[in-house]
C-alpha cells in the first residue's frame, strides 16, 4: 500500500556524518556563547551543507530527524539573530543579552540532539520540546 511506513536501516556513514555535523555545530555554538572564542561562520556553513546534502540519504531512518533538527536550529537562530540585530545598533546591552540568549538556545538544541543521537533516538516533534 502506498501509505505503509517502511523502516530503512541507516548505514554507519550517516551516523558518522551526523556526528561530524553535530561537532561542527557545537564548536560554533560554544564559540557564540563564550566571549573571545568566536568560531568561524564557515564551520556553520560547512555543517549546514553536510546536513542539506545528507538529509535525503537519511530519509526513512531515525537519523533523518536529526538532520532536520540541525537545519531548523541553524535557520531559526539565523532568523532570530537578524530580527534582534537592530538592538545592537540602538543599544549595546540589549543586543548583547538578546544574542546571548539566542546562542544559549542554539547550544541547548545542539547538545540535546547529540544526547539523543548518542542514545539512538530520533528527534520526533511529538516527543521533543
Amino acid at each position: 500500500m502506498p501509505n505503509d511506513i517502511v523502516t530503512v536501516e541507516p548505514d554507519d556513514s550517516l551516523k558518522t556524518w551526523g556526528w561530524i555535523s553535530y561537532i561542527l555545530h557545537l564548536v560554533v555554538a560554544v564559540g557564540a556563547v563564550l566571549p573571545g572564542a568566536q568560531a568561524s561562520i564557515g564551520l556553520l556553513l560547512i555543517a549546514l551543507v553536510i546536513d542539506l546534502v545528507k538529509r535525503d540519504d537519511a530519509a526513512g531512518t531515525w537519523q533523518a530527524s536529526h538532520f532536520s533538527w540541525r537545519i531548523r536550529s541553524v535557520l531559526w537562530a539565523g532568523v532570530l539573530y537578524v530580527l534582534t540585530s537592530w538592538l545592537w545598533l540602538l543599544f549595546l546591552v540589549p543586543g548583547w543579552i538578546a544574542w546571548a540568549l539566542i546562542s544559549l538556545w542554539f547550544l541547548y538544541r545542539i547538545v540535546k540532539g547529540m544526547v539523543r543521537m548518542n542514545a539512538g533516538r530520533s528527534m520526533e516533534p511529538s516527543n521533543v520540546v
